[in-house]
């Protein structure tokens, strides 16, 4: 005999985690008493918003879904947003919330919700198991579903009553996950497609890419020479240093990629769904009538022709289509090279910030990083204007990876950066964070000190939520209002939670501080102290302003 609580450890183990992240309620004490008997290591977060964003960053790096822990009520609530980022970024989650008891239902009993209706709009699938017998398979199912078609988040609340009862052994074995594959006669329809054009680019993104993956598309896009724009945060699918690499669609988008995308004839929007960041809010393609043929491919049905008029709609799995299309040569390639080579110049041009005033340059820092960080690093950044820095300024290699959220989430970079070092412990991992975006979930640093992760934090402080000040000024002009901060000592901070920490005000001294964070045993905090008159690398609050007036 099994109680529920054991069972759900058993379909844990059976599906081969090896992480958790979570926060402990009494709730499901089943759970977390069963989890002594295994070798699953339990990463006790501070707050269930950073133990989701862990857990999603987790799926995203490995491409197995992320496991978080929570209680009921408000443990749920606060998890809420992690699970949000997860639907949003097409990466696998499974949720597990402590539940009250069966008997108790219905009452309005303490942290009482209903979480088939409270989280069903933000994931694949929201249920409860009522009964131990059904345990074993709905964690089966669980696993499935968010690994399939496109993945996402799935939460399961387990009533605590159901996690002490008890029910006969029932092994929990994974069902087989199929990735959507496009058949021969598909591919041969997309390659046709590219053959006729002449100012082709694939956007490519969404969730579960393999490193083979990544790997195909970069050689596939050399091949036949096409541009690559990847979407909104999703930088890491293709090598940036690779010719076919003309930059990314999302917010602050640059002119030349904006341009790219409006003056190509085809599109192949790779694993997209054509989202509101990645089209500049649906201005870059007509809604109606777009200019450029579109070709789409994407795990979900539902996807396919949903915003735009589609040339070609694939089922497909972004990482099993790439994989089919990568041999194929596209006829005429010589006709497209003018057509990659100035998009490739358009962007790199345009991919350069200006020399920045006071003391701390951060286009400098970023050069110096770009020069001197590990070919395999791992960077993370939450929202705000600080992470154009990582976002548009860095080029990311073949083995270099990105963890940064599509729904523009504060407080995500520190969470997703223990989840990397707890990953991937050998490598180096750098949180880049905005004095704002931070303080979040600034307590997670206790998290990483208890579970012995040592990421490197960068802390951008400007002393304000840059991003709405940058709309203010502009809808605005002088009427500040509610975006200025009155920031805690960082760097004693870091030091209260047994880091490494220092402050950095001039850009020579940048190098020897990041050399001496990155020799810590035990994590770093560095305090760079930016120019609060620059709102972006290219824009001052007076530009803001100007444009304000127009």
């Amino acid at each position: 005999m099994r109680t529920g609580g054991q069972l759900v450890v058993d379909a844990l183990v059976a599906h081969g985690v090896t992480t958790a992240f979570g926060v402990p309620g009494e709730s499901y004490l089943a759970v977390l008493d069963a989890l002594v008997d295994t070798d699953i290591t339990y990463v006790i977060c501070r707050q269930e918003g950073g133990a989701a964003y862990a857990a999603e960053s987790w799926g995203r790096l490995t491409g197995t879904p992320g496991i978080c822990m929570v209680t009921r009520g408000p443990g749920a609530t606060n998890a809420s947003v992690g699970i949000h980022a997860a639907m949003e970024n097409s990466m696998p989650m499974v949720v597990l919330v402590g539940q009250v008891a069966t008997h108790e239902q219905g009452r309005e009993a303490f942290q009482e919700i209903d979480y088939r209706r409270f989280l069903g709009p933000i994931t694949k699938w929201a249920t409860q198991v009522d009964n131990v017998h059904d345990m074993a398979e709905t964690l089966t199912m669980a696993f499935k579903i968010a690994v399939s078609g496109r993945p996402g988040p799935v939460a399961i609340a387990l009533p605590e009553d159901v996690l002490r009862d008890t029910t006969e052994v029932i092994d929990v074995t994974p069902l087989p996950v199929e990735r959507a594959t496009p058949t021969m006669a598909e591919i041969d329809v997309i390659v046709a497609e590219l053959a006729k054009a002449e100012r082709p680019v694939i956007i490519a993104g969404g969730g579960r890419w393999t490193e083979q993956a990544r790997i195909d598309l970069t050689q596939f896009a050399k091949a036949n020479d096409i541009p690559v724009v990847t979407a909104f945060r999703f930088h890491d699918l293709v090598d940036n240093h690779s010719d076919q690499f003309v930059g990314e669609a999302g917010v602050a988008m640059l002119q030349a990629v904006k341009d790219t995308i409006r003056n190509a004839d085809v599109i192949v929007g790779l694993g997209i769904r054509f989202g509101e960041m990645t089209t500049a809010s649906w201005t870059l393609i007509d809604l109606d009538e777009p200019t450029q043929r579109i070709v789409h491919i994407h795990p979900d049905r539902t996807q396919l022709g949903r915003i735009y008029p589609t040339e070609v709609g694939v089922l497909g799995d972004p990482s099993v289509t790439i994989g089919l299309m990568q041999e194929r040569v596209v006829d005429a390639v010589e006709r497209r090279a003018a057509w990659r080579h100035d998009r490739r110049n358009a962007y790199v041009d345009a991919a350069v910030a200006p020399p920045q005033p006071g003391d701390l340059d951060m286009g400098v820092v970023m050069q110096w990083l770009q020069e001197n960080l590990p070919d395999d690093v791992i960077i993370t950044a939450g929202a705000g204007n600080f992470s154009i820095w990582p976002n548009k300024l860095f080029r990311y290699g073949p083995a270099a990876r990105l963890l940064a959220p599509q729904n523009g989430t504060m407080g995500y970079g520190l969470p997703a950066a223990i989840a990397a070092k707890a990953a991937h412990p050998e490598r180096t991992v750098v949180c880049f964070s905005g004095d704002g975006d931070l303080q979040m979930n600034i307590q997670e640093l206790g998290s990483a000190r208890q579970a012995g992760i040592e990421p490197i934090v960068l802390v951008l402080d400007n002393a304000m939520y840059g991003t709405i000040r940058a709309h203010q000024e502009r809808n605005y002009p002088e009427r500040e209002s509610g975006t200025k901060i009155i920031n805690p000592d960082f760097v004693a901070l870091g030091l209260a939670y047994g880091m490494h920490s220092e402050r950095v005000e001039r850009t020579d001294q940048f190098p020897a501080a990041f050399e001496r964070a990155k020799a810590s045993s035990t994590g770093a905090l560095l305090h760079l102290k930016v120019p609060p008159e620059m709102l972006t690398p290219w824009m001052s609050i007076d530009d803001a302003r100007a444009s304000g007036r127009a």
